[in-house]
């Protein structure tokens, strides 16, 4: 009797069909979750060493060395381009990822123990889950912050005007979802990210920790197991902790007030000052991608910096006041989510040392001086090349720098 090729082919017969590589990429990203996160992270490291060689400047003078610093340049845009074509696609990628391991473990048995999740977990799985249309419009959100400075780049090519009007283009895009995010949640306060982080998958947790490798003390004998499986609902007992672990164990049982709050509640609303102040965070990178197409010639002036700085600084202090005002206990009564936000967002301002004209007049020179006093000594001299490299993206680029 004949045999099929595929028969006869030791490549199993489910690669050699392509409607089945979709499920099996699916079945593997799930099964080694930890293992394809640390892919991720080193392909976005990788992105930010490719183009450092081909930013280094050539000597001028000669007609052959203007011509190699021409090729050099020429070398750079396109290395430029595939360098964040990469950085954008691993992004967009571990979205999908994202999804495919929060569907798993949302099929999971309720039997499986799964680890606490934060509070900015809770509160965007609940909105996920509520509204399919604030699932869109984040997931829309988070696509175009991955993919923004990689459309500047390519605008950038046509000229600075395009690049400019694609510049507040993508701000405005961005502008708009988040207002209907803030309109989807009753006038709560803007999380970033809007969507979950990745979840742990718990039995992954499971196989590191049954895992011995002959070196290690057992965990039967670390610890008394006393659990056990209970024959009518399939759940199980905990077993206990050591005795010199107990008041570890018992802290770690404390529900904190933010754990027994409904989602939901995990943001107050706001109203009059405090959603004005919103308004005006939101429509803050618009109004200052205007300035800066405004003043785009004149990269010292002052004026879009101040406005844009100015905005920002005014809508944190409007926030905070109207906190005292209408939260009981005024900032000691936030939730934790809206003090994580809170601090985010002040950590956030620190990146206007690197914008406009303050970054023009006053941080670019000190960082020259700085890697000037670093250049021949060891390890301090990598650094330097490293701060040259980036000096090229915080020069050319508006979304180098943005954190909205």
């Amino acid at each position: 009797m004949e045999t099929s090729w595929e028969s006869r082919s030791p490549i199993p017969a489910a690669f050699l069909q392509p409607s089945k590589w979709l499920p099996l990429y699916e079945d593997f990203v799930t099964k080694n979750a930890s293992s394809v996160g640390q892919v991720e992270s080193a392909l976005r490291s990788l992105t930010y060493i490719i183009p450092g060689e081909s930013r280094k400047k050539l000597p001028s003078g000669s007609a052959w060395s203007n011509l190699m610093l021409q090729l050099s340049v020429g070398r750079y845009r396109d290395s430029e381009i595939s360098s964040e074509c990469v950085h954008s696609g691993v992004q967009l990628l571990s979205l999908y990822h994202d999804s495919l391991v929060s569907r798993v473990i949302a099929r999971l048995p309720s039997t499986i123990p799964r680890p606490a999740p934060t509070s900015h977990t809770r509160y965007t799985k609940f909105w996920i889950s509520h509204s399919p249309l604030y699932h869109r419009v984040a997931l829309t959100l988070q696509m175009v912050r991955y993919t923004e400075l990689l459309w500047e780049m390519i605008a950038r090519r046509r000229g600075e005007k395009v690049r400019w009007r694609v510049v507040v283009l993508i701000e405005a895009i961005k502008a708009i979802c988040r207002f209907f995010l803030l309109r989807l949640t009753k006038s709560r306060p803007l999380v970033s990210p809007p969507l979950p982080e990745r979840e742990i998958d718990p039995r992954t947790a499971d196989e590191e920790e049954s895992d011995w490798n002959g070196m290690e003390t057992p965990v039967s004998e670390r610890s008394t197991d006393l659990s056990w499986t209970m024959p009518r609902t399939g759940l199980s007992l905990p077993s206990l902790p050591e005795v010199n672990d107990i008041s570890n164990y018992l802290i770690s049982k404390v529900l904190t007030a933010d754990d027994i709050k409904p989602p939901k509640a995990l943001l107050h609303r706001v109203s009059g000052q405090g959603q004005f102040a919103e308004v005006l965070y939101i429509l803050r990178p618009v109004i200052y991608a205007l300035a800066m197409q405004r003043w785009s010639r004149d990269k010292k002036s002052w004026r879009p910096w101040l406005i844009g700085f100015g905005m920002e600084y005014g809508c944190r202090q409007l926030a905070k006041s109207d906190f005292r005002e209408r939260v009981a206990g005024g900032l000691r009564g936030l939730t934790g989510l809206e003090r994580t936000e809170l601090k985010r967002r002040g950590l956030a301002m620190g990146w206007w040392l690197m914008r406009g004209a303050f970054y023009e007049n006053i941080t670019k020179s000190c960082l020259r001086g700085l890697t000037g006093k670093m250049k021949g000594k060891p390890l301090l001299d990598l650094v330097g090349s490293v701060i040259e490299d980036y000096e090229y993206l915080w020069d050319n680029y508006y979304f180098s720098t943005t954190t909205l």
